[in-house]
C-alpha cells in the first residue's frame, strides 16, 4: 500500500531532487504526539512575500542525524534547584561532521539519546531546551528498554559478532537472546517516531549512524516511501560465514537495503555486506561509471566506500593551547630528558584492541633486543570500557598483571619500561603525548576505523610553539612512525605503516624495532605522504563526499511509482517506472467478460510453478486451472517456456486443447493431438559435440551444476552451486565457449544463472 503522504506523487513522471543551497524550507515545528507532522504552508503568494524578507527567513538544506547518542553533555545544575546544564561535546564525530559541512550550507538536526537519564517530568522541558538552542531532539528510552537494547542486544550481541567473536559458549559473547531482539526493535521503532515528529519527508535527507539502529530504515520507508535515506555502518562488517550465524540475518540485512545510501569504511566491509545479500537474499551488484549498487525490487541502493576523518580545525586548536605546550614540556623533561624514546599505544579497555597482545609484543622487543632495554618506554592509555562485563573486568586484569610483569623483569630504579595510564586523560594531554612519542602502537584485532593513527600523524606535525618546546627548528623536516594493525579500518588509507599480524608477537617486535631503527628521511618519507592523506581527507571531506552521492542516488525519486508490500521487518518499496500502471483484478476480469476472443499466454517456471520448487510437474489444481480456460471456446490458452517440448507434452498430457510454445517457442503445438510445428528451418546441431565436452568439464568442476540438452540448445545452469563460485565458472564458461564455437553459427550467450548456446537462426525467437 502506497503511504498516504505520497499518494499524489504517484501522478508524477519526472523530477528531480533538491540539490544542496536551495531557498525557502521551514522547520516543522516539534509536536508532541508521534508520528504528526506539522503543516508547512506552500501557498504560492507566501513564498512570493518571503523573498521581501528579512535574510533570517532564507532557509538552507536541511539534514537529519540520527545516532544513538546525540553529541551533547548534560551536567545537573550544582544548586538545589532542578534543571540542567547542556554543552555541545565537541569529541563528538556528529558535531564534528556539522563542523565539516559548514554551517551556511546545510542545517543539521540531531536525533538519539542523551547520557543521562532525564525524569518524564522534565522531558517535555528538556526537549524544548535541546530543540531550541541546540537543534537537537532527544529519544528518552526506559532504564529497563535501553539497557535491553544497548548493553544487550548490541553490546554482547552485535558487537562481538561483528568483530568475529562467536558465541560458542556462554562465556564468549552472548548468545542469541530474542527478548533482548525485541528491545532492539522496539527501540530503533522509538527513534523512527521522534524522526517522524520533525521530518519533512519531500525534502530533508535521513543520516543514520551505526549498528545501533540497523532496522530503523524499514520504519521511515514505511512510512514515507520516498524519504531520502542514508545509512553508514562505523563498525566491521563480518565475513558471510560469521553474519549468517545470526538468527536475525535477513531481517536486518533487508531493513539495511531500504537505505537508498549504505556506507562503509573499506572494501572489505563492503564486499562482506554484498556477499551477504548475494548469499542469503539472491542479489547481485554492479559496478557503473565507479559507483557500486545493488537492485533491490526495483529501487537502486548505492554503495559508498570511504573512511571517516578527524577534525583538522579541532585538533590545530588543541595544538596551539598553552596547556598542550605545559603538557608537552612536562612529558620531554620526564622521558626525553633522560634519553628515553616513547612508543604510544592509546586504546579503548575493551578484548578487541590488543592491548595484551601489545604488552607481550614489548617483552619480547626487550628480550630480543636487550640494546633497548632502559632506552624505550612503553606509554599505555587505556580508555574507559564503552561496554560492561566480565570480559572488560578480565581485559584489565591480564593487562595489569602483564604490565607489572614486565616492569618487575625488566625495570630498575628510575626506569619503567612500560606506563600505564588507566584514567580518562583531557584531549590535549593526550595530544601532548602523540607529539613527544616517536612511535605510535595501534594493534587491535578487530576495529571498525580507528582514528588514533590519524590523529598522531597531525599532532606530529606540531606548529612553531611546539618545536620550540621541543628545541627544534621550525623548518626541521617532520617525521613520524606508526604500527598499525592489518584488521583495523584506517590501515588501507596508511600505505607508510608497518602492518602487523597483531596475533604474530614476533612479527609486532620485529616492527616496533624497524619503527626505533629506521633512518630520519625514511620516517620524514612516510610522514609527508601520511599528512597529505589525512590533512585533505578529514571529516567536513567524508561528510560532503557522502551527502554528494546520497544527493545523486535519490534523484530519481520522483520518476518512480514506489509501492511497499510486506509486513514488518519484510516491509520493502517496489519501485517501477513512472508509466507502469498496475493491473487490477477488477480491470482484468471487466476485459475477460466483455471479449469474445482471447489470448491467454502463461509462463511455465514462476507462474504456473514455483521457482525454487524441486519437482518442476504442474500440481493437479493447476491442471484443472488450465482446462477450465480451455473449455471455453473462446479461449486460445498457450504455455510459454524454455523448456523441452518432451518434458511439457509429459508435464501438460491431461490437457487436451492447451496449446505450447517450447524451447522459448521454436516448438509450437495448438493442442494435445496436433503435430508440432517448427517457427524456422531445422538448424544443423554438430556444434554440440563440441560445446558439450566443454560443458562437462565445468559441470565437473563446479559442485551443483547441471546440463540441460535440448533439442536447439544446450543449457548449462549452476542455480544450485555456490553464487560466488558459480557466478565465476559462468564468466569462464562464456568465454570457453566463445572461444571454441567462434567459427560456428551459435550464439553463446549468459542469463539468470545460466549459460546457453542456441544457433543463430534461433536467436530472435
Amino acid at each position: 500500500m502506497v503511504s498516504k503522504s505520497y499518494s499524489n506523487l504517484l501522478e508524477l513522471t519526472s523530477g528531480e531532487a533538491p540539490s544542496f543551497g536551495r531557498i525557502g524550507r521551514r522547520i516543522p515545528r516539534i509536536m508532541t504526539v508521534a508520528s504528526l507532522i506539522s503543516d508547512v504552508d506552500d501557498d504560492p503568494s507566501e513564498s512570493a512575500c518571503s523573498e521581501d524578507m528579512s535574510s533570517s527567513s532564507v532557509q538552507r538544506d536541511r539534514i537529519i542525524i540520527v545516532a544513538n547518542q546525540l553529541p551533547i553533555r548534560a551536567q545537573r545544575k550544582s544548586d538545589t534547584s532542578k534543571g540542567w546544564i547542556f554543552n555541545w561535546d565537541e569529541n563528538s564525530l556528529l558535531l564534528q561532521l556539522k563542523d565539516g559541512l559548514g554551517d551556511d550550507e546545510i542545517e543539521v538536526i540531531y536525533v538519539g539519546c542523551l547520557k543521562e537519564e532525564i525524569h518524564p517530568n522534565e522531558q517535555d522541558e528538556v526537549s524544548q531546551i535541546l530543540l531550541e538552542t541546540f537543534k537537537c531532539v532527544p529519544t528518552f528510552l526506559p532504564p529497563d528498554l535501553f539497557s535491553r537494547y544497548y548493553h544487550g542486544f548490541c553490546k554482547q550481541q552485535l558487537w562481538p559478532l561483528f568483530h568475529y567473536m562467536l558465541p560458542l559458549s556462554p562465556d564468549l559473547g552472548g548468545r542469541f537472546n530474542r527478548s533482548l531482539w525485541q528491545a532492539y526493535v522496539s527501540v530503533n521503532k522509538i527513534f523512527a517516531d521522534r524522526i517522524m515528529e520533525v521530518i519533512n519527508p519531500e525534502d530533508d535527507f535521513v543520516w543514520i549512524h551505526d549498528y545501533h539502529l540497523m532496522v530503523l530504515p524499514t520504519f521511515l520507508r514505511k512510512r514515507f516511501n520516498r524519504v531520502k535515506l542514508g545509512f553508514f555502518l562505523h563498525s566491521p562488517f563480518p565475513s558471510s560465514e560469521i553474519y549468517k550465524t545470526l538468527p536475525v540475518r535477513e531481517e536486518i540485512l533487508r531493513a539495511i537495503l531500504n537505505s537508498d545510501l549504505i556506507g562503509f569504511h573499506t572494501f572489505d566491509y563492503a564486499r562482506h555486506f554484498l556477499s551477504c545479500c548475494s548469499r542469503m537474499l539472491g542479489l547481485t551488484y554492479e559496478s557503473k561509471r565507479g559507483y557500486i549498487g545493488l537492485e533491490y525490487y526495483g529501487r537502486t541502493v548505492s554503495i559508498k566506500i570511504l573512511p571517516v576523518g578527524i577534525h583538522m580545525g579541532q585538533l590545530q586548536s588543541v595544538l596551539s593551547l598553552p596547556e598542550t605546550e605545559a603538557k608537552v614540556a612536562e612529558l620531554m623533561k620526564q622521558f626525553c630528558d633522560r634519553g628515553r624514546i616513547m612508543l604510544l599505544g592509546v586504546d579503548d579497555m575493551d578484548i578487541f584492541k590488543g592491548i595484551s597482545l601489545k604488552l607481550l609484543a614489548m617483552e619480547q622487543l626487550l628480550v630480543q633486543h636487550p640494546e633497548w632495554q632502559g632506552k624505550v618506554v612503553l606509554v599505555q592509555i587505556a580508555n574507559p570500557a564503552r561496554g560492561r562485563g566480565k570480559d572488560v573486568k578480565e581485559v584489565q586484569a591480564e593487562t595489569s598483571s602483564t604490565v607489572k610483569r614486565i616492569n618487575e623483569t625488566f625495570g630498575n630504579p628510575g626506569y619503567k619500561p612500560v606506563v600505564l595510564i588507566d584514567e580518562p586523560l583531557k584531549f590535549y594531554e593526550r595530544i601532548a603525548y602523540y607529539v613527544v612519542a616517536e612511535c605510535c602502537l595501534v594493534t587491535a584485532v578487530r576495529d571498525g576505523m580507528n582514528l588514533i593513527p590519524y590523529e598522531y600523524i597531525i599532532s606530529r606535525q606540531r606548529n612553531a610553539k611546539l618545536d620550540k618546546v621541543l628545541e627544534l627548528e621550525p623548518s626541521n623536516p617532520k617525521k613520524s612512525m606508526l604500527v598499525v594493525s592489518e584488521f583495523i579500518g584506517c590501515s588501507p588509507s596508511l600505505s607508510g605503516a608497518i602492518r602487523v599480524n597483531p596475533w604474530n608477537i614476533d612479527a609486532v617486535a620485529d616492527a616496533m624495532d624497524c619503527a626505533l631503527e629506521m633512518a630520519e628521511p625514511e620516517k620524514q618519507l612516510r610522514h609527508e605522504k601520511h599528512y597529505r592523506y589525512v590533512s585533505t581527507h578529514d571529516v567536513g571531506y567524508w561528510a560532503r563526499s557522502f551527502l554528494q552521492d546520497l544527493e545523486r542516488t535519490c534523484r530519481g525519486h520522483l520518476r518512480q511509482r514506489c509501492w511497499g508490500i510486506g509486513f514488518g521487518l519484510s516491509f520493502r518499496v517496489v519501485a517501477l517506472d513512472s508509466n507502469f500502471r498496475k493491473l487490477s483484478m477488477e480491470h482484468i476480469v471487466s476485459a475477460y467478460k466483455r471479449t469474445t476472443t482471447r489470448a491467454i499466454l502463461l509462463d511455465y517456471d514462476g507462474t504456473l510453478m514455483p521457482q525454487a520448487s524441486i519437482d518442476k510437474s504442474p500440481t493437479s489444481k493447476s491442471i484443472d486451472i488450465l482446462n477450465n480456460l480451455c473449455r471455453d471456446k473462446n479461449n486460445m490458452v498457450f504455455i510459454v517456456s524454455a523448456k523441452s517440448r518432451k518434458i511439457l507434452a509429459e508435464w501438460l498430457s491431461p490437457c487436451e486443447k492447451l496449446g505450447i510454445a517450447a524451447e522459448h517457442g521454436y516448438f509450437l503445438r495448438l493442442k494435445r493431438d496436433a503435430e508440432w510445428e517448427t517457427c524456422a528451418p531445422v538448424a544443423d546441431s554438430s556444434w554440440k559435440q563440441i560445446a558439450e565436452p566443454v560443458m562437462k568439464l565445468y559441470t565437473e568442476t563446479t559442485d551443483g551444476s547441471t546440463i540441460e540438452d535440448k533439442e536447439t540448445a544446450l543449457v548449462w545452469s549452476y542455480e544450485d552451486a555456490d553464487p560466488d563460485f558459480g557466478s565465476c565458472q559462468a564468466k569462464e564458461l562464456l568465454d570457453h565457449l566463445e572461444s571454441v564455437l567462434a567459427n560456428e553459427p551459435v550464439n553463446v550467450k549468459s542469463g539468470q544463472n545460466v549459460v546457453e548456446v542456441k544457433p543463430q537462426v534461433l536467436h530472435t525467437v
